[in-house]
């Protein structure tokens, strides 16, 4: 898909965070967007900084855990703008906690937006890009953290485990339609997820994440490197992308020695602020 201008790019989670910066990229390499959140608020700032690059920009409220309203939210798009040409799953929350003090609601609220967001993302859009024809992707936004997680991250590493073995299945089914799939690994990104974490178990302590934010902030890149990324790999057909710090070594240094990672991040963990 080498030419960006003129397609059209969904995205879920928008309004913020990679989503947000994602949305400019596409934007300013002249796609046009549809954007999805739940803060109404952000969603509308995020249309306006969208639009004032002179590209079509589509916003509504959808939650990505409402498979109802997922399916109409694509009968919406398909009606005012056309197929999608790029789908990104990019809605996702994050939780800090040891497996024990990691409650079975929070499971289920994990899972439900970070796996079933994806699987509501891809039901809802997927039929109409395969009808339609020619080059088109789906990028799902997984994390390091579906391949190397840290400790205190239980219920969100799992979620992105999922991610990453829904994306290599579903790339081999699509095999010969013309719908590629990309998956996206960020290492240590800055982004609100960090700084505003919401609710998280009572292990985790107010030093830890404050440990956690300083690192991120001092170590970690910014969503505009994820973005760029995600363009360029949208452009190049890849199927993984691994960006970041920490994203590419940590992913090598697993298939090279499963037990040293873990050695390494065992030890990091505490300047991390993971434990």
């Amino acid at each position: 898909m080498q030419e960006i201008k003129g397609r059209r790019v969904l995205i879920t989670g928008a309004a913020s965070g990679i989503g947000l910066a994602t949305a400019i990229a596409f934007a300013r390499a002249g796609a046009n967007l549809v954007l999805t959140d739940v803060d109404a608020d952000r969603l509308a700032e995020a249309q306006r900084t969208v639009s004032a690059t002179g590209v079509g920009c589509i916003a509504q409220i959808v939650d990505v855990v409402d498979e109802a309203a997922m399916a109409r939210f694509a009968d919406v798009v398909a009606a005012e703008a056309g197929p999608v040409d790029v789908l990104i799953n990019n809605a996702g929350i994050a939780y800090l906690g040891s497996f024990l003090d990691t409650p079975t609601a929070v499971w289920r609220r994990v899972l439900d937006v970070n796996v079933l967001g994806v699987v509501h993302g891809c039901r809802a859009f997927l039929p109409r890009m395969i009808a339609a024809g020619g080059t088109r992707r789906v990028v799902n936004i997984a994390s390091a953290a579906g391949f190397a997680p840290a400790v205190n991250m239980t219920a969100y590493a799992a979620s992105k485990y999922a991610v990453m073995g829904l994306s290599e299945v579903l790339a081999m089914e699509l095999h010969g339609t013309g719908v590629g799939v990309t998956t996206v690994c960020p290492g240590i990104i800055n982004t609100d997820i960090v700084r505003h974490p919401g609710q998280n178990a009572a292990s985790v302590w107010d030093e830890q994440l404050a440990r956690l934010q300083r690192y991120y902030r001092d170590h970690g890149a910014t969503p505009d490197v994820v973005a760029a990324s995600i363009v360029e790999g949208v452009r190049d057909g890849r199927e993984l992308i691994l960006v970041g710090p920490k994203a590419r070594s940590s992913y090598h240094l697993k298939r090279f020695s499963r037990s040293l990672l873990q050695r390494l991040t065992r030890a990091n963990s505490k300047q991390v602020g993971f434990c």
